[in-house]
């Protein structure tokens, strides 16, 4: 729905049924090469249709970074909470300063960039002058904003209940406010493209962290596993779509199910 949504915005049309096959068709191919991001790469291939593919990949690109921004947001809010609230936990100094560190240099980046944007004439200018108009139009017109904000907020409390479940599934009671400070960071550690869908990154970073919420590292690591075993299952109706897609190119400005 949030690719869907983002897209529409840029001017390429996708149906409820292209976007749900294109989704899965990508995460299927997340979930079994390495990096994590080539079958969003596939994905704007697929959907560029008459929009072309810059246009699809901004469309692809920025609904990825509106999901890892609502993770960041739901992270630096639940820390913060549980950092002053009684009976909170003591996050150790360590974390907070690594932390405040990546906030620092992401401000950094997102500063570096928009120099870049604006003293380049040639194609890095364009490009990065054709996304900024792209963000606006996608995240900041009145009529789309709310949605956008709780389509985003709205995944990544699914994905960090979905980690919390894998805790409970193996015997720890994870504090869900809690969770939403510490899962997004073992998340995060799956944006590497260094391994298969972040296996032994995650897992490496639950180890880590678990043991300061109160559990073991042998749990972190369980919790971690079965977390993305759920998430290798929920992808397979990829292979379902792969079998058929020869049949299903998506063309953009076209509503197929309409038409139909």
């Amino acid at each position: 729905m949030r690719w869907q949504l983002t897209a529409g915005q840029l001017g390429l049309a996708l149906s409820s049924g292209t976007a749900l096959r294109e989704y899965y068709l990508a995460q299927i191919v997340n979930q079994a090469l390495p990096g994590g991001i080539l079958g969003d790469a596939g994905r704007a291939v697929r959907s560029r249709g008459s929009a072309g593919l810059l246009t699809s990949g901004q469309a692809v690109l920025l609904e990825r970074g509106a999901g890892q921004i609502a993770l960041f947001v739901l992270m630096l809010g639940s820390l913060l909470i549980t950092l002053f609230m009684p009976s909170g936990v003591a996050w150790p100094a360590w974390l907070l300063v690594t932390i405040a560190l990546l906030l620092v240099a992401c401000f950094a980046i997102a500063v570096l960039l928009l120099l870049v944007a604006r003293k380049s004439s040639g194609k890095v200018g364009r490009f990065f002058a054709g996304l900024g108009r792209a963000s606006r139009s996608a995240f900041f017109p009145s009529s789309v904003f709310w949605r956008q904000t709780l389509l985003s907020l709205g995944t990544a409390i699914c994905n960090v209940a979905g980690f919390t479940f894998a805790a409970w599934a193996i015997g720890f009671q994870l504090s869900f406010l809690v969770a939403l400070a510490v899962v997004p960071m073992i998340l995060t550690a799956m944006l590497l493209p260094l391994t298969i869908s972040g296996w032994g990154l995650r897992e490496g970073v639950a180890v880590a962290l678990f043991p300061l919420v109160g559990a073991t590292a042998t749990q972190g690591l369980v919790a971690s596993m079965t977390f993305g075993v759920i998430c290798l299952l929920a992808a397979l109706p990829g292979l379902v779509f792969a079998r058929s897609s020869g049949n299903h190119r998506p063309e953009a400005g076209v509503d197929t199910e309409n038409a139909e």
